[in-house]
This record gives C-alpha cells, sequence and structure tokens, in this order.
C-alpha cells in the first residue's frame, strides 16, 4: 500500500491488544509470606470456620496419633502430619465435618532423662513431686517446640486445644480406662520374665525393643545324667560311660537359674560314644546335629549307640554343671527345634518366655538372681554382687574346669536392644501386671477384627499386624518409673487379691487425678483411700506404659471430645506402629468396646536418603524440614510428600527435591495464566452458557470433570501421588501443551468484550475454580493465595468449600472426546512437519506457515467439524484440507494422514502475527489484518463458531 503511516501518525496497535493483567500475577518469595498468612488465618479462626461450614454435615473423623513430646520434629513427622492434614482438607471438601484435634504423648522415660540432666534423680537429689512437676514443665515446652512446627507446615487443627495424656482429665480417664480393662477380667498380676533394659531400670514393651547385631559368647555345655541305670533301662542298653545331654546357649549368665532341659517329643536323639582326653565318654544330641556338634567339639567318628525320640527320657534327672547342690529334669517343650545347636535347650523360666510357659506345665520355680541394674543379687547362689556380663567369663572357665564345655565359639547375632539407649536388654521375670492375651480370648478377638471390621491401606499392613497379634506374648503394662500415669490397685499382703472394692476405689482415685494430677495419687498413703484396711493391703507404685497411655485415647480422647467419635474412621501412622500404637489401641478396644478403636488403618513407610539409607546423625544425612520449608516453602515440603508412594520407603534428598520443585512450579506458573488471563472478567456479565462457548473450550472443560473424577477418587483413596501426577499431566499436557497455547491468540487479539475471547476466559475461570480446589489440600498456602484473586469471589476461603461443579456441554453440541484426541493426534503429526520446515528454513514461526493436509474420510470427517476453527488449533495461518491422496505431502505417523508446509502467503499481521492475504489492504489501517481490525476497540468484534 502506497498510504502506509508515518512514525508520526502510526496506531500503537499494541495497545489494542488484550495482555495479561499484571495485577492479578502472583508474586514469588512464597516461602517467606507463608508465615504471615498463617498468622492472618489463626486470628481470623481459620480451623473454627472451616469446622462451622460443615454443621450438620456427616463426620469423618481421623484419630491423630500422639507424637512423643521430646526433642525438635524430623522429616518422618513432617510426612506423618501432611498426610493427615491432605485427608482431612480432602474430606472436607468432599462434604464432610472432618475435625482434626492433635495430640501428645507426655509420660516416660525419655522426658524422666531429661529432666535427670537438670534436677537430678529421684531421691538422690529431688523428691518425686518435684520431679513431675518439672517432668511437666519439660514436655509443655517440647510441645510448644513442635506444635510451631507443625502449624507452619499449614496443618490445620485445633492446636490451641490439642490432647495430651498428660492433662488432669486424659490422666484420670486413662486410670479409668485401666479399670474397665480390669472388670473385664484381662488384667492379671504375674512373675514373669518380660524384656528389661539395665539402663532403663523397667520392663519395656515390645514396641520399645529393637534389633542390631551383638557379639556372643556361644557356648555348648553338658548336663550329666543323674541315673546311668535308669538311661539304660529306657534305652534298653546298658550305659556306663558318663553321659552328659548337651545344650547351646548365648547367655551364659542365664545359668545360674537353670531349671531344666527341655527336649522335643517327637525329634529323633542320638546316645553316641566320643573319644575324650578323658577317655571315652558318651553324648546325647538330636539326630540330625550330630555332625556339626562333633565338628564343633573336634570330635571323630561319633559311634551310635542307640536312636530314640524326646519322650523317652522325660523326667531323668541331670546334674546342674554349676551347682553341686541342684539337679534338673528332662522336660518336653513345643518350642524345641533341630535345625541348629544341639536340639536340647536350657531352660530358665525367669529368663525366657518359652522358658516361663514350658515351665508352668511342670511347675518349675521361677527364679531371678539378677537384680535390675544387671548385677546378681545377694540371694544368688553363684556370682552374687557381680555385673552378669563380667560374669560371663567366669562361667566360661568354672565349665572349663569341670569338663562340662563342649564348645566356646563367639558369633555376631540379632539381639534385642533398648530403643532409647541402643544397648542389649536381658528378660528378666519380675513382679508385673499384664493384659492376658489368651485367658479371656483377647487374641483371637483382635484377629477377628482385623480380618473382618477393618481396612487397611496399603493390604500388607493386614497382614503385618495380624502376624505380630498371633506371636505377642502377654502385654506387661506396668513399669518402675516416676513420671507415667499409676497403677491404682490394692493388693492383699498375704493372698495378693485385688481389693473387693477396686472398681470403686479406680474411680476415687480417678476424680482426685481430675483434680491434681498424678500427683493426687502418688502423694498419698493407701490409708487415706482405703482406712484400716491398709494394714492388709499395699499400694502399687507401678506406672503404666505409655503404650498404655496412648492406646487407650479412644477412650479417654475420641470418647470425651463431642466433636469426636469412638470408633474413628482411620488411624495413619508410620510402618513400626503395627507393634505399637495401632495394636496397643486395638487391644486396649477390644477388651473395654469388644471391637476395635478405627475402621481403618494407612500405613506409611520411612523417609531414607538417596541411597536408601535411613537418615541418622551418624552417617550425617539428615534432612530438617525447617531447611527444607526455607528452601522450598511449606508447600514445596507438601507437595515431596504427596507426590512419593507413601507405602512405600520415602527417598528424599537434593535431586528428589529438585524435581518436585519443579512439578510445584509447573502447577504454579499454570495458575498463575489463568488467573493473569482473568483480568477483567465478571463471572455475573462475561460467562457465557457452555452450550454458546466455542468448541475447544467445551472440549477442555470436559477434560477437566474427568480429572477431576480421577483427583476426587484418588483422594477418596488416599492416593495423593496420583493427585499431584494427574495435577501436572493435566497442567504439562492438556492446558501448557495445548488449550493454554492455542488460546493466547483469541485471549489476546481478540476484542475485550467478545464472544471469542469471554468463550476462553469462562472455560478458564470454571477451570481456576475447579484447579485451585484439586491442589487446596496439598498446596494449601499457593491455594488460597490464588482463591481471592478469582473473580467474582465471595467465599473468603478455599477450605470451606466443596468440589467445584464443573460445567459440561450437552451431547448433541459436544464434539466427542475421540475425535478431539484424533484432532491433538493430528497436531502432534503437523507440529513435527513445521518443525522440518523450520529447519529447512522454509518457514519461521508456526503462524508464517500454510498447512495442507491430505486426510482419509474418517480423519477428514473429524477435522472438518472445527472448518475454520482448525488453523487456531493447529496455531497456523492458513489451514486446507484435501481428500487423502497418497502422492500429496509427507507421510506422517498417523495412518490417513499426509502432511505438506509451505510458507503462507500474504503479509505478516504487525497486531496478531498471522500472515494473511487481506494484510495491508485497508487504507485506515495499515499493517493489520481484516480480523485485527474488527478486533479493534472500535470494530465491532469477533464471532467464532461455536460447536
Amino acid at each position: 500500500m502506497s498510504d502506509k503511516q508515518t512514525p508520526e501518525n502510526a496506531v500503537d496497535y499494541k495497545a489494542t491488544l488484550n495482555l495479561p493483567g499484571t495485577e492479578f500475577a502472583m508474586k514469588a518469595n512464597l516461602a517467606v509470606r507463608e508465615a504471615k498468612w498463617l498468622e492472618e488465618w489463626y486470628a481470623d479462626n481459620i480451623y473454627q470456620q472451616i469446622r462451622a461450614s460443615r454443621i450438620g454435615k456427616k463426620k469423618y473423623v481421623l484419630h491423630d496419633g500422639p507424637p512423643y513430646a521430646n526433642g525438635q520434629i524430623h522429616l518422618g513427622h513432617a510426612v506423618n502430619k501432611v498426610l493427615k492434614d491432605i485427608i482431612i482438607k480432602s474430606r472436607v471438601m468432599d462434604g464432610f465435618d472432618a475435625p482434626y484435634v492433635p495430640g501428645w504423648d507426655c509420660h516416660g522415660l525419655p522426658i524422666e532423662l531429661k529432666v535427670e540432666e537438670k534436677v537430678g534423680k529421684v531421691g538422690v537429689k529431688v523428691d518425686a513431686s518435684t520431679f513431675r512437676k518439672a517432668c511437666r514443665e519439660y514436655a509443655y515446652t517440647q510441645i510448644e517446640l513442635q506444635k510451631k512446627d507443625f502449624v507452619r507446615m499449614g496443618v490445620f487443627g485445633d492446636w490451641d486445644n490439642p490432647y495430651l495424656t498428660m492433662n488432669f482429665k486424659q490422666e484420670a480417664d486413662i486410670v479409668r480406662s485401666l479399670g474397665e480393662i480390669q472388670k473385664q477380667g484381662y488384667i492379671q498380676p504375674g512373675l514373669k520374665p518380660v524384656n528389661w533394659c539395665m539402663d532403663c531400670g523397667s520392663a519395656l514393651a515390645e514396641a520399645e525393643v529393637e534389633y542390631e547385631d551383638k557379639k556372643s559368647d556361644a557356648i555348648d555345655v553338658g548336663f550329666g545324667i543323674v541315673d546311668l541305670h535308669d538311661l539304660s533301662s529306657r534305652l534298653a542298653i546298658e550305659v556306663t560311660n558318663p553321659t552328659d545331654i548337651v545344650i547351646w546357649t548365648t547367655t551364659p549368665w542365664t545359668l545360674p537359674a537353670n531349671q531344666a532341659v527341655a527336649l522335643h517329643a517327637e525329634i529323633e536323639y542320638q546316645l553316641v560314644e566320643v573319644q575324650t582326653e578323658r577317655g571315652a565318654q558318651n553324648l546325647i544330641l538330636a539326630k540330625d546335629l550330630v555332625a556339626s556338634a562333633c565338628e564343633r567339639y573336634q570330635l571323630e567318628s561319633p559311634k551310635v549307640l542307640a536312636d530314640f525320640v524326646g519322650t523317652t527320657l522325660e523326667n531323668i534327672q541331670l546334674q546342674h554343671p554349676l551347682l553341686a547342690e541342684r539337679q534338673v529334669p528332662i522336660i518336653l517343650g513345643e518350642h524345641v527345634i533341630a535345625t541348629s545347636g544341639t536340639g536340647a535347650v536350657h531352660t530358665a523360666p525367669g529368663h525366657g518366655v518359652d522358658d516361663y510357659k514350658v515351665g508352668l506345665l511342670y511347675n518349675l520355680k521361677v527364679d531371678n538372681p539378677v537384680g535390675g541394674n544387671g548385677v546378681y543379687l545377694p540371694t544368688a547362689p553363684i556370682f552374687a554382687g557381680e555385673h552378669i556380663y563380667k560374669a560371663n567369663p567366669q562361667i566360661i572357665t568354672a565349665l572349663s574346669e569341670t569338663n562340662k564345655l563342649w564348645a566356646h565359639i563367639p558369633i555376631r547375632h540379632s539381639y534385642p536392644h533398648c530403643w532409647r539407649h541402643k544397648t542389649p536388654i536381658i528378660f528378666r521375670a519380675t513382679p508385673q501386671w499384664f493384659i492376658s492375651m489368651d485367658e479371656k480370648g483377647l487374641r483371637q478377638d483382635a484377629l477377628n477384627a482385623i480380618e473382618h471390621d477393618i481396612s487397611f491401606v496399603p493390604d500388607w499392613g493386614k497382614n503385618r499386624i495380624a502376624s505380630m497379634i498371633e506371636g505377642r506374648p502377654d502385654w506387661c503394662i506396668s513399669r518402675q518409673r516416676t513420671w507415667g500415669v499409676p497403677i491404682p490397685f490394692f493388693v492383699h499382703k498375704d493372698t495378693n487379691e485385688l481389693h473387693p472394692r477396686t472398681p470403686e476405689l479406680i474411680e476415687e482415685v480417678a476424680k482426685l487425678i481430675e483434680q491434681e494430677g498424678i500427683d493426687g495419687w502418688f502423694n498419698r498413703e493407701a490409708k487415706d483411700f482405703i482406712g484400716a484396711d491398709a494394714e492388709q493391703y499395699n499400694a502399687i507404685r507401678d506406672t503404666l506404659d505409655v503404650w498404655f497411655d496412648s492406646g487407650t485415647t479412644h477412650h479417654a480422647v475420641l470418647r470425651q471430645r463431642e466433636e469426636l467419635t469412638d470408633p474413628a474412621d482411620l488411624y495413619l501412622e508410620g510402618s513400626d506402629q503395627h507393634r505399637g500404637w495401632f495394636q496397643s489401641s486395638l487391644l486396649t478396644s477390644i477388651a473395654i468396646n469388644k471391637r476395635a478403636p478405627y475402621k481403618g488403618l494407612l500405613t506409611h513407610g520411612f523417609v531414607v536418603d538417596e541411597k536408601g539409607r535411613k537418615m541418622s546423625k551418624s552417617l550425617g544425612n539428615i534432612i530438617a524440614p525447617q531447611d527444607i520449608i526455607k528452601d522450598m516453602g511449606a508447600d514445596g515440603l507438601r507437595f515431596w510428600i504427596a507426590s512419593a508412594d507413601y507405602r512405600y520407603e520415602m527417598t528424599a534428598g537434593k535431586e528428589i527435591f529438585n524435581r518436585a520443585s519443579d512439578g510445584y512450579r509447573r502447577i504454579r506458573n499454570t495458575l498463575r495464566f489463568l488467573l493473569a488471563n482473568l483480568n477483567g472478567f465478571q463471572p455475573s456479565t462475561d460467562a457465557l452458557p457452555i452450550d454458546q462457548m466455542i468448541a475447544l473450550d467445551q472440549y477442555i472443560l470436559q477434560r477437566a470433570s474427568e480429572v477431576q473424577k480421577t483427583i476426587q477418587q484418588a483422594y477418596e483413596d488416599m492416593n495423593f501421588h496420583i493427585v499431584t501426577t494427574s495435577l501436572t499431566n493435566f497442567c504439562i499436557n492438556d492446558l501448557g501443551g495445548f488449550y493454554l497455547d492455542i488460546i493466547k491468540d483469541r485471549q489476546y487479539t481478540t476484542k475485550a468484550d467478545s464472544q471469542a475471547r469471554h468463550s476462553a476466559q469462562t472455560a478458564l475461570y470454571h477451570l481456576v475454580q475447579a484447579f485451585v480446589r484439586w491442589m487446596a489440600p496439598i498446596l494449601t498456602f499457593t491455594a488460597q493465595e490464588a482463591w481471592p484473586l478469582i473473580p467474582g469471589q465471595t467465599e473468603k476461603y478455599v477450605f470451606t468449600t466443596e468440589w467445584y461443579d464443573i460445567p459440561v456441554a450437552s451431547t448433541a453440541n459436544l464434539i466427542s472426546e475421540a475425535d478431539w484426541q484424533t484432532m491433538i493426534a493430528v497436531k502432534s503429526a503437523v507440529n513435527k512437519q513445521i518443525e522440518t520446515a523450520r529447519n529447512a528454513k522454509l518457514i519461521g514461526s508456526n503462524l508464517s506457515a500454510k498447512v495442507e493436509l491430505w486426510a482419509n474420510s474418517e480423519l477428514k470427517t473429524v477435522l472438518d467439524q472445527l472448518e475454520n476453527e482448525l488453523r487456531f488449533v493447529l496455531i497456523t495461518s492458513t489451514v486446507v484440507v484435501h481428500a487423502f491422496d497418497a502422492a500429496q505431502g509427507e507421510v506422517t505417523d498417523l495412518e490417513g494422514l499426509r502432511v505438506k508446509v509451505s510458507a503462507a502467503e500474504g503479509e505478516k499481521c504487525a497486531r496478531c502475527w498471522h500472515v494473511l492475504p487481506d494484510v495491508n489492504t485497508h487504507a485506515a489501517h495499515s499493517g493489520l489484518c481484516a480480523r485485527c481490525i474488527i478486533n479493534l476497540p472500535t470494530g465491532q468484534g469477533e464471532e467464532r463458531k461455536y460447536a
């Protein structure tokens, strides 16, 4: 054109474009701003507002397993609390009333040890009451420390009113729980072997024991047959040589407590003659172990004198190898095996569970000569005053001197250790209180509940807890500590029977504890409760196992707080809790209520480093959640947790966090685009009915609806990695890789109030409404940051809303999902050809291309539905669709499609950048195409075909 405008009278056509509104662009430095938002939210009582929004709705109760109130939280704590928070928030989005009451476990040894460092030991530098007060104060400081970190992670809950096992009311209700279980007949006193930590000076629960390698003195010890005539008659041969039945043990220190040697009734044994420096001697060994044992004893060519089974020798007397005055019997036990050792088992009922059980059948003495500090008691038959580990070499020497040591070969093996002190424990019989697993059928009732009444995520949790219940011994619930809930029993000094008024006394003590805490019991004497009966009764001063404290929260918390329910819908903890809180809760609830305390159990794995190693100070691989938050923000941490498959070990490390950060940024940037392009949009006046929207916009809402179904189901199934995958895939593939790129032209170049632009904005509006809700349970801060930026927003918090009802066009007006997938495949094939043409310098950008398609009838029918919209979908200036011709264009990966890419005819529009023949054909608007002219503020606006 000859009349082009001069620079002096040129029109700034860029000013007529609808560029994204910068006022809606979400700011960076999220990590810095999260803490301030939290202050504002909690000042506004956000948790209470969420609860108020669900008044009258169906309850969903996730009961918080209490972390121990000691030390700063670690990454495992973060995983646990964030998973719970995601579930709670998604259930609220489902429309449930889902309260979250956090709790803490406050009694027990770790706190005592910390307090001892500050004030000294009880009875040495401080009295018990002062010590308990210091423990309570210390626990409060730890709770506040941990609470701050939990809140910082965006975990919503009733933080001003958590449950604490040291609250006076809860301490009282723990005692009441004990009373209920005692009333049902499950509690028994007993002198039984229990896990005992010499450093703790107390019994340990099964859940407080872990296994580590330990070097032990493995010895083979001979017990001599006292009466060879009796042996001869039983074997029907004449036995004249001295004869030993040989046991194998890794705990020589338990030999002074030996009361018998156990054989298996049906195992085959042999009497063999061996030649020693002392002459011919006989040994009794399991037939299958004779060769390995004699090799261990460096004896050659054992001569078999007799074959027999274990029952043959029952009740034969043996000479104790250390104590000349003690003879012990041969007994029979099902626990004896013939796969290692000798097939004969040293039996000390005071030092082993199997020994104790078989000892009951034979009325063996439960002898425990070892004190709580690991030192033999003054009443011990030998080695009195000696520590057991110092006595070990002395015992071995004594056995050698009496020719009863057949072998001594130290070994390394897995051995139980105290989980707190990391030191080996011992089995030691002490007067304790037990919950019986079998007396009232507790074990079987628990297994029945596991089988029929509880759902498990993941499925393997069912077999794990069932196997632990099947094999566990009676639960020792008593501890010899200062800082703990009491066992307020009164036991008759002569009969060992409980006071006949025990149920009433339990309630009296509980009421007192409600007023004064546990000191209400410990600071009083027996006569204050039972008067003159105190002459005949002892008040028990033991404390309860802390697993009993936390295990009875169904009774002391769920049942006591009106916003909660018993049973809970879900308990969620790490996989170690199958032997801890899951189990203690199940057993106490069945004992009290005859049912499980939870309808479902969810188990998550532990956090490991990128080499698969556990986090530990010694390895120097600990990653603090506080540091992650400083670097990535709480939402970055939450996104990593949600992205991992928590059913297995969760890997943490720089590369993993970078990957999570990339995924989070993709979602955040998509959200920024959605919001920025809603600049000036008013839903009440600008939103179009779904059936009047452009086909592409209808399609993306249909896709969003399908994605929402997947996301909602994933939340319901607690598959959060599917949620994050669905979110990121929708951002990458459906939005970033397809839809958003296509609508930029329409968003930026069509008239601000045109049907074409409003159609896209209507779609963006519905998308962002749904999108923010999808992410809210996981990306708490980002979702709420975006929420008030959505046009026309009236609800203050996204967390009080429910899932968005995404509008979907009626089938009659909708291009099918299958057809759209075909178009996307065509677009992919075209893009490859455009890239080839660009590399060959035939074209510049996509918009400089003319695309010709030769499509078979099926493809052509699909493509023709879009008419002129096809060029916008393919992001090219010109598209021509021909009937298929195998001689035309280039072959593509899509069967029935050939493509030719060439330079578009015409000039580049200064405004929309399309290359069109009508550019510069309008005198009043130099450099523009006809389409841009009608989209200027003075134009009538562009109308586009809708489906």
